[in-house]
């Protein structure tokens, strides 16, 4: 049964993937240049809308732009920075890390406007001190399609509430496995113990959670890849030197598709730094849309960075380690490969520190990603016993995760979320005009001096379309 569900997800991604390449270089590349290269031009301003949104807003309830940052980036940093760039690089070569880097950069510009369009289209969570949104609201409201909203949001919580839940608890067994011979059902059965309080403590919860442990996390990786970086100094030209030069080669691993247009380096480059950093996805939305701020393109600007640390900082250090060891190339693949890179380079410590590491950067994925589908459940139906059902779904993926075979699980992944992501590209593309109006509006008040702040009374266009009071 397992083996007939992988050939039916593998016939599935193959057309999916070959259109969804163009359709997501092509949106990157028509809101960057369009928004006049948004993501190099305000870069330093998204720095400072970050820092400064640690401080909390008019409502003591709320989220704070930086939690919404964290949440945003709990479910980035994770399992893709170390696991996926590793089978990026074992499928598609060094050059795979070309591509990641490119989407990422070309991504900025979509994770901007789709989480720009997710401020201004939020509402009032049912305790009306809170707010809900992402591209399931966007799109109902926006382009007025309330069932193509809800297809969004059925293809995130199956994207995320469960196939990506599956992924975390399928990379922690595997790191737990090589580090210490786990029983990979007893340590499904204890992330399931684990992920259970939180995330029944609803997304208040996730957002502190997060706000707690991405920082530490993240720190304690980058410094241990700085290490390895700094000791092989000597070698970074000629790290660089072997990602350029793969970048472009057809056949660099097995041959091309489309007549050549697109090689396996290209697609997996592509497929895991989507995974990583979620640029036009419309995953990030659903935390950018949760926080308070004075201006829808504030928060878009923040989710922009996230962007480019999750991929051009963290994605780039897991790379580097692979890189400089010499591992790749073997059987070696995903996770157990970056351990193997390390444990090289470190001695056999590396091994468990990474387990350790690497459970932390899962576990906090398992709640982002919970936090992004619980709000398109209440999307759908806010119901005590739908939700209960929900959250009990999400256990059980966890769990089926933990004990599932890494293609079945990835390859799974690569379904769910290039459904969301046709979807999701397609809608920000035809409410383009709403993000320049935004950003105009944003720039202009720059300008004058002013810290800008969206009035919706001066677009008085825009009011049919906005269905809250929040602006």
């Amino acid at each position: 049964m397992t083996e007939s569900l992988h050939q039916w997800v593998t016939a599935i991604n193959g057309p999916m993937w070959n259109g969804l390449i163009f359709l997501l270089l092509g949106t990157g590349l028509f809101f960057t240049i369009a928004t006049g290269f948004v993501q190099f031009r305000l870069f330093g301003r998204s720095v400072k809308e970050m820092l400064g949104g640690r401080r909390q807003g008019d409502d003591p309830h709320g989220i704070t732009p930086f939690q919404a940052f964290v949440t945003g980036l709990a479910s980035r940093v994770g399992v893709g920075n170390i696991a996926g760039v590793a089978i990026a690089i074992s499928v598609g070569g060094p050059g795979a890390v070309f591509w990641m880097w490119l989407v990422a950069l070309i991504g900025m510009s979509s994770a901007f406007a789709e989480s720009s369009l997710a401020q201004l289209f939020k509402i009032r969570d049912y305790d009306n001190h809170h707010f809900r949104g992402g591209p399931a609201y966007y799109i109902t409201q926006g382009l007025g399609q309330r069932w193509l909203g809800v297809l969004f949001a059925l293809s995130l919580i199956f994207c995320f509430g469960f196939v990506y839940e599956a992924v975390q608890s399928n990379t922690i067994v595997a790191a737990t496995e090589a580090a210490w011979g786990w029983n990979k059902h007893a340590t499904g059965v204890a992330l399931v113990i684990l992920t259970a309080p939180v995330i029944f403590g609803g997304i208040r919860r996730v957002a502190k959670f997060a706000e707690a442990i991405v920082p530490i996390m993240a720190g304690l990786y980058l410094l241990l890849a700085l290490y390895i970086v700094l000791v092989n100094v000597s070698m970074i030209p000629q790290v660089f030197g072997m990602i350029f030069a793969d970048a472009f080669q057809v056949d660099a691993a097995g041959g091309g598709l489309l007549g050549g247009l697109i090689s396996q380096t290209m697609m997996m480059g592509i497929k895991r730094g989507l995974y990583s950093n979620e640029a036009g996805q419309g995953s990030a939305p659903n935390a950018a849309a949760a926080a308070e701020v004075k201006h829808p393109v504030s928060q878009g600007m923040i989710q922009m960075l996230g962007v480019f640390v999750d991929t051009i900082i963290v994605c780039s250090c897991t790379a580097f380690i692979v890189l400089v060891s010499g591992v790749h190339g073997g059987e070696l693949s995903g996770v157990q490969l970056t351990q193997a890179a390390i444990v090289q380079q470190v001695g056999d410590w590396g091994a468990d520190f990474l387990a350790i590491v690497l459970f932390l950067f899962a576990f906090s994925t398992i709640i982002g990603n919970y936090a992004y589908a619980e709000s398109n459940v209440q999307f759908i139906k806010s119901n005590w016993l739908i939700m209960a059902l929900f959250r009990m779904g999400v256990l059980g993926m966890v769990y089926f995760g933990a004990v599932q075979s890494v293609p079945l699980v990835w390859d799974m992944a690569d379904m769910a979320m290039g459904t969301m992501a046709w979807i999701n590209l397609i809608a920000i593309l035809l409410l383009s005009p709403l993000v320049f109006l935004l950003l105009k509006d944003y720039t202009a008040k720059l300008k004058m001096g002013k810290e800008p702040e969206f009035k919706l009374s001066e677009h008085p266009g825009l009011k049919r379309k906005i269905k809250s009071d929040i602006w």
